[in-house]
């Protein structure tokens, strides 16, 4: 496949992988043949896509923009197979799937229904919750996981979408307060942050290639629910941090405004994780496909 993609596949195992010796091995490809198809991209694009030392390995900021790219691309390849396979093959028997519960909600489970509605056979069993699952222990087919995620033993996993955050505030409380231009403008506002066991939830901005700056803005209001936060910003309270598919529609609409806009949003990924095993039945198969093609626009406003 790397022929036809001029490397693309090599470059997002490489990415994926965490090294170029990771990738080799998951690529049944030598370590020197990862590197020498690395290097022919960037001769290509002429830019820089990894930050390369003897101990590390990270993506240059254009290499992010490049792999988010890529992704992309490949799943709209891996779709257009599962649509041609979908034609001459129906999933069938039971998929049991786990996932947070609020972005379960509002983003996972309607493409697992409509793909439920178009394959009559299958049967999903959904789990909502918010503390990570032993998959092999807790039975499931499938798990749903945002950020980073951990060695697991025994587990494949796969890049299915990326979700940005984004400050914002609602029209009313920008009038009376005025509008934060920059990070620093935000020791001024009025903030409602995220609390779970007595510990709160930083904002995190990135800043360069592999820094983020942690930052808690001055906040009387805590909550342990990212909705009632975005219910609370949308009634003037003040500012919120949210992830930009949960307040996609307040946007669109008007009720509530993305502020920053020249500082860079957190980027973080959203993994689908199964048992690894020699060959995915088709049912966990079409799922993971129909979610790769459908979580990446959830990432926009």
């Amino acid at each position: 496949m790397s022929d036809s993609l001029g490397g693309v596949d090599v470059f997002v195992a490489a990415v994926e992988s965490g090294s170029f010796a990771a990738a080799a091995e998951r690529l049944h490809l030598t370590r020197s043949a990862v590197a020498k198809t690395i290097a022919r991209i960037e001769a290509r694009l002429k830019v820089r896509l990894f930050h390369r030392t003897t101990r590390s390995q990270n993506l240059t900021e254009d290499g992010q923009v490049y792999y988010e790219r890529c992704v992309r691309a490949l799943e709209e390849l891996r779709a257009g197979e599962a649509a041609l396979d979908s034609g001459r093959r129906e999933a069938s028997g039971r998929l049991r799937v786990s996932m947070p519960v609020l972005f379960g909600r509002r983003c996972v489970a309607p493409v697992l229904a409509r793909l439920a509605m178009e394959h009559p056979k299958l049967e999903l069993d959904l789990s909502f919750c918010d503390r990570p699952v032993d998959l092999i222990e807790d039975g499931f087919d499938l798990a749903i996981r945002n950020g980073l995620i951990g060695e697991g033993s025994g587990l494949m996993t796969r890049t299915i979408g990326l979700q940005r955050m984004t400050v914002c505030a609602a029209p009313d409380y920008l009038a009376a307060h005025g509008r934060p231009d920059t990070l620093e403008d935000l020791a001024v506002h009025h903030a409602m942050v995220y609390g779970r066991a007595g510990r709160i939830k930083t904002w995190q901005f990135p800043v360069g290639d592999r820094e983020v700056r942690e930052m808690t803005p001055p906040s009387r209001i805590r909550f342990d629910d990212l909705e009632v936060i975005a219910d609370a910003a949308e009634a003037g309270h003040g500012l919120a941090w949210l992830p930009c598919w949960l307040i996609r529609e307040q946007v669109r609409g008007g009720r509530l405004v993305p502020l920053l806009e020249n500082v860079p949003r957190l980027v973080f990924r959203t993994h689908a994780l199964w048992p690894e095993t020699p060959h995915l039945p088709l049912r966990g198969r079409f799922a993971i496909d129909a979610l790769a093609v459908a979580l990446p626009g959830s990432a926009e406003l």
